[in-house]
């Protein structure tokens, strides 16, 4: 069944905020089902860095806020977060600094132990690396099952608390004979996606326990119909393919909500083979799926998952058929292009069309049918009994709970303006997008977004707290280089970095020694990685011990 992540944002190479994005709210459940929450995993290594970072595990409180009746009924309990380190270049007087590993399990972000900015800052500091794991993703889960009851502890105020707690409680193996909780060392914060905007509020609120924070990609406006992530890959993706994506979903569109035809509809269906998927919604997000890969692309070429993206783009581009089998397709094409309201574009819309359905056939239905599933079990969203399942092992659940309680970002094409053709199916609405929250939840509602955004939204700004964005990002319309943010300067004390060229968290990534001779960094990535270093070290001449206070 379909249900896309959000963010994932996440931090997620596609939408899961995140690291993102919102794939969950229409990702097929199928997809669910089969890769859960794990995303970004890096792939070259020169050693396994879990057999490197063994895991460690602090018992921090299950609920931090025991007056505030969102958390009703209130425990006392505790529970085991993880966290991983690294103290190879740590010398005396070096600071900690900790990775917020966001919506995704933590040993996913341990190859940056290894390389990439936070191995970059621990040797550049003389610091300990920390990936941290955020609470109910994981293996840091604080209640015995995903229940909605259950999942009432699972906030961002929770577990900025438990952020804080580690840092003025952890005890390091190995390193016991030293005190290095703050504020007796300074502890740095960094984060991307989710969990970049989680480290610019963790700075704002404990400004006493972390010392300074860099939020990179931060989505720091929680926005609820955040259509406008398509917004960059119209304006930075190839122009001939978004100009072909946003003309044939136009077609999909006049037909499936212009036309309210119902047999006119099942011939749409039948051209892409997609004729027994039952909701036209589900149908339309199939189409529409594609153009969110542009958040997978990456300098590095172990995270670099923009494949799809270009064979995609190269496929509605050409002019050429790229599948002979299509051909007999021909004029039942020209019919739909006509009655989709483009009669007099069959000459450049025509084989853009005819390989868009042999590429969805290839990619998607014939796939399904190989696995002998029906197609609304491979690309449906309309399934409430799946959602209903909550046990332990339904990791999914948990950044869908985030998104439908308080950060929302679900990315729709009805919010495009009537003025605009959007890059996704306007079928793809607010309601469409929220069935997870209603049948997973029993959220009608939309999220609390205030909850967020009390922290300064576009606008957030504190000393020592850097915000890097990628020009090209996906999440840019909801950080702090969004258009519809303030005008600002970069300081020293509140750098302010545009990364040129970049998408997600670029400046999170890097490379061994023996991969340079391969790939470098983009030099607008490896500036904004040299400032970080640079910009953080000046931050530490600033740091006072306590007793010198």
């Amino acid at each position: 069944m379909a249900l896309k992540i959000v963010l994932g944002l996440l931090s997620l190479s596609v939408p899961t905020l995140v690291e993102g994005s919102n794939w969950y709210a229409s990702t097929p459940i199928s997809q669910l089902k089969a890769k859960g929450q794990s995303t970004e995993k890096l792939s070259k290594r020169d050693a396994n860095p879990e057999t490197l970072y063994p895991a460690h595990n602090i018992s921090v409180p299950i609920d931090h806020f025991q007056n505030e009746s969102l958390y009703e009924p209130h425990t006392n309990g505790t529970f085991n977060l993880r966290y991983w380190f690294d103290a190879s270049y740590y010398a005396p007087g070096g600071p900690v600094i900790v990775l917020e590993s966001g919506e995704d399990t933590g040993d996913d972000r341990l190859p940056y132990l290894q390389k990439g900015l936070l191995h970059q800052l621990a040797q550049a500091t003389n610091g300990i690396g920390v990936v941290l794991e955020h609470r109910y993703y994981g293996q840091s889960f604080p209640t015995p099952d995903l229940s909605t009851k259950n999942l009432r502890f699972l906030t961002t105020d929770q577990a900025l608390a438990d952020t804080a707690y580690f840092a003025q409680n952890v005890v390091f193996p190995g390193l016991e004979d030293q005190n290095l909780t703050a504020p007796n060392v300074p502890y740095i914060a960094y984060g991307g996606s989710y969990a970049g905007a989680f480290v610019a509020f963790l700075r704002v609120l404990y400004p006493d326990v972390y010392f300074g924070a860099i939020g990179s990609s931060g989505v720091v406006e929680a926005i609820w119909d955040y259509w406008q992530y398509f917004q960059p890959i119209i304006d930075y993706g190839p122009s001939e393919c978004i100009s072909n994506t946003q003309r044939l979903i136009n077609v999909v569109d006049n037909i499936l909500i212009g036309r309210n035809d119902t047999r006119l509809t099942n011939q749409l269906k039948r051209a892409f083979g997609l004729q027994n998927v039952t909701y036209n919604d589900d149908f339309a997000n199939v189409l529409s799926s594609y153009v969110g890969a542009w958040q997978g692309r990456n300098w590095d070429p172990a995270v670099d998952a923009s494949e799809s993206f270009y064979e995609y783009c190269g496929n509605v581009s050409a002019s050429t058929l790229q599948f002979n089998a299509t051909a007999k397709q021909t004029r039942n094409v020209q019919w739909l292009l006509k009655a989709g309201g483009y009669g007099n574009e069959t000459d450049s819309l025509t084989t853009p069309m005819l390989n868009l359905i042999n590429y969805i056939n290839i990619n998607d239905v014939q796939p399904c049918a190989a696995e002998g599933q029906t197609q609304d079990s491979c690309f449906g969203t309309h399934n409430a009994t799946f959602y209903a399942q909550d046990d332990i092992t339904q990791s999914w659940r948990s950044w869908p709970y985030q998104y439908c309680t308080q950060w929302g970002f679900l990315q729709t094409g009805s919010g495009f303006p009537s003025t605009e053709l959007p890059l996704v199916s306007r079928t793809l609405t607010l309601e469409y997008e929220s069935i997870i929250c209603q049948d997973a939840f029993n959220i009608t509602t939309p999220p609390d977004t205030d909850a967020i955004n009390k922290y300064g939204g576009f606008n957030i700004s504190y000393d020592r707290l850097a915000l890097i964005d990628g020009e090209q990002d996906p999440w840019r319309p909801a950080t702090a280089h969004s258009p519809a943010a303030n005008n600002r300067t970069s300081t020293t004390d509140e750098p302010y970095i545009q990364i040129a060229g970049a998408v997600h968290h670029w400046d999170e990534n890097g490379l061994f020694p023996n991969e340079t001779t391969a790939t470098l960094p983009p030099a607008p990535v490896a500036a904004a990685q040299s400032a970080e270093v640079s910009f953080v070290k000046q931050w530490l001449t600033e740091w006072k011990a306590p007793t010198r206070r």
